[in-house]
Order: C-alpha cells, then structure tokens, then sequence
C-alpha cells in the first residue's frame, strides 16, 4: 500500500454554497503522482485542478459527494436524445492539451456569460493552463465544431479504467446546442469506445444548481460511506 502524505488547505467560503466553508485537503506537491496513482484516488473521492490532487475536508459540510457513471449501463433520457439527434452533424476533434488561443478566448466568454462573479473570469494564459491541464495525466482537449465553428471544449483525462470528466466549457451563442450535455454525452460513448468501464463526473451538489445537473444522467453512483452505492 502507498502511503500519501496530505496537508489540510486554509478554510476559505465554498465556491458552490454561499452559507459553508471549505477546506480541501490536498495531497503534498512533492508526492509522485502518477496516472495508475491517481486512478486508485479516484476511486476513493479524490479530484484533480491542475497537478493538484484533493478531496473535501470540510468540517461542518459533506454536501460534495463523488459521483460517476458505469458508462455500459447508462439509460439516456427522451431529453438527451433529443440533444444527440440537435448534435447529429456536431464535428468532434480530439487534440494534445495545449495552449490555444481559441479555446483561451472562448474559456473567457464563456466564463464571463456563466460564472460572471468567479475568480476564473480574469485568468492569465498561464492561469487557464494550469487549471486544466497536469503534467503527469494523459489529458485531450476535445473541440466541438459546428457548422466548421468551434462551439465547445471538453477536458478529459484518460485513466486505467475510466475516463474523467476535468471541465466544459462552450461558446454561449451555441447554448441551444446544450453543449455541456452533449459533451458528457459524447464522453459516455468514447469511453465505451475505449473500453473504460467508468465516467467521473466529479462532485454532486444537490443543494447548488450548477453541480445538482449530474443526476441528470441515469443511473449513476455515487460515494457513500467509503463505498460506491447505486442511485437511479
């Protein structure tokens, strides 16, 4: 057994609930990570920002609970196949994780329409780069063209077993599209392309509407106790 050193992070205000805070704890930078590592975290809560591995530590609060999908059981539903049947003609481009300039811009527009009041509105180059992608993950960015227009960005690791769901982001004059849906649902059938047995979709807020939407895609699980329990 490995044994992870971790250090507890300042408390700060939650990024999702405004009455909690937060204090993830993160595992220590001189630790080598690795992607095999980083797949058994996975299992176990942990989540990546960059090379930084973390999971909640909150004291007063567990509402951010580990979610994923068995991606060979997922059942979509009469509104997402509507969005794959909108998508149908949705060019797909999977690309090294790399700086570039489109995707840079459409991350600021999209953080400006969406997430108006967070820190992630004002990123540098540097920052934007550093939040997405990791220097020990097998990481693609993966463009969403419509009409030959670049409409979406999804970031996605690729693990022993699994794929990641890192972050979306899309250009808001193609929300009609719901991009974000389809992205996780494109990562459901790449994953089964790819004979991963899992999709991470990060952590369930029920209480925050931005993170509450993940129960949108059935059935899913979610962790509990130290243990995967289904939901449906």
């Amino acid at each position: 057994m490995i044994s992870i050193p971790l250090f507890l992070s300042e408390k700060h205000a939650c990024s999702y609930l405004d009455d909690e805070e937060a204090q993830p704890a993160f595992v220590h930078p001189l630790f080598g990570m690795t992607t095999a590592i980083y797949s058994e975290l996975i299992k176990q809560g942990y989540r990546r920002s960059g090379d930084e591995v973390y999971s909640p530590h909150c004291p007063n609060c567990s509402a951010c609970i580990p979610m994923r999908l068995r991606v060979a059981e997922f059942i979509p539903s009469r509104s997402q196949k509507r969005c794959l049947q909108k998508n149908i003609n949705t060019q797909i481009v999977v690309k090294p994780p790399e700086f570039d300039k489109a995707h840079y811009e459409m991350y600021l527009r999209y953080q400006t329409a969406r997430h108006r009041e967070g820190s992630m509105v004002h990123s540098s180059q540097d920052e934007y780069l550093h939040f997405l992608k990791s220097s020990w993950c097998e990481t693609s960015f993966v463009e969403f063209l419509i009409d030959g227009e670049l409409a979406a960005c999804a970031v996605i690791d690729k693990l022993d077993n699994a794929l990641s769901a890192v972050y979306t982001f899309f250009e808001p004059k193609f929300s009609d599209n719901s991009p974000g849906v389809y992205a996780v649902l494109w990562q459901i059938e790449w994953a089964k392309q790819l004979q991963k047995e899992f999709l991470y979709l990060g952590f369930w807020i029920k209480r925050c509407k931005k993170m509450s939407y993940k129960s949108d895609y059935q059935p899913f699980q979610i962790l509990k106790d130290k243990q995967w329990v289904l939901v449906q």
